[in-house]
């Protein structure tokens, strides 16, 4: 059966949430939402709208060199890294160069880069950035890749969270769970849904859901 989508009632700026209740299962949770973020990663008006907001939360006193765009958000990050160095807009970013890098994963799951590719990471401040974050898994193989790198976390930045902070880096993101009343996340062996006999509603991932 096909998700029943809806907007939430609050709006960041131009930025709205599209979501649907029922029971979902990602790659490391169960959830009773789905969060869908399709508009926002591919096309350029919503994307220049979220990266808008997100330039306006994230300190101005983040140095960025590098955003690492995960979960399919390079069109968002291409504008962000626009947003921050622009000409009067009020951040220390403004004027310099970003690299933009799009996550690649290897055979065993980790993220990986290219030789070609490792100066726009090595010694560099670099911004992580997501469509969603639930258990922080994702975020935490971004840390690792970083850091594995020789490159320094500047911060997280995504457009849901349902944690504030992973590893004590504090998540910038425009909405979380106070829009999402009763929105949960459970280990895929303690989902109570599951326990209960209720039925996956879809599957989802960074490109989407496949109903079930």
């Amino acid at each position: 059966m096909e998700p029943k989508f809806y907007k939430i009632p609050v709006c960041v700026g131009d930025v709205s949430l599209r979501v649907a209740k029922g029971h979902f299962a990602t790659r490391n949770s169960h959830t009773n939402y789905f969060v869908d973020v399709t508009d926002q990663q591919s096309c350029v008006r919503d994307a220049e709208a979220v990266a808008q907001q997100l330039a306006q939360h994230l300190t101005q006193q983040m140095m960025v060199d590098t955003i690492l765009c995960m979960d399919g958000t390079r069109v968002i990050g291409t504008c962000l890294a626009q947003k921050l160095t622009q000409g009067g807009f009020r951040s220390i970013n403004a004027g310099r160069e970003i690299y933009v890098l799009r996550e690649h994963l290897g055979t065993n799951g980790k993220l990986i880069f290219r030789d070609n590719a490792r100066h726009m990471l090595e010694g560099k401040n670099v911004l992580l950035l997501l469509a969603s974050v639930t258990t922080g898994g994702t975020v935490r193989r971004g840390i690792e890749c970083v850091k594995y790198y020789s490159g320094n976390v500047a911060g997280i930045a995504a457009i849901y969270s349902h944690q504030k902070e992973i590893d004590g880096i504090p998540i910038t993101s425009l909405f979380d769970t106070n829009d999402l009343p009763g929105y949960a996340s459970y280990l895929p062996e303690e989902c109570p849904m599951c326990k209960e006999k209720q039925e996956l509603d879809a599957v989802v991932d960074k490109f989407g859901y496949s109903a079930l």
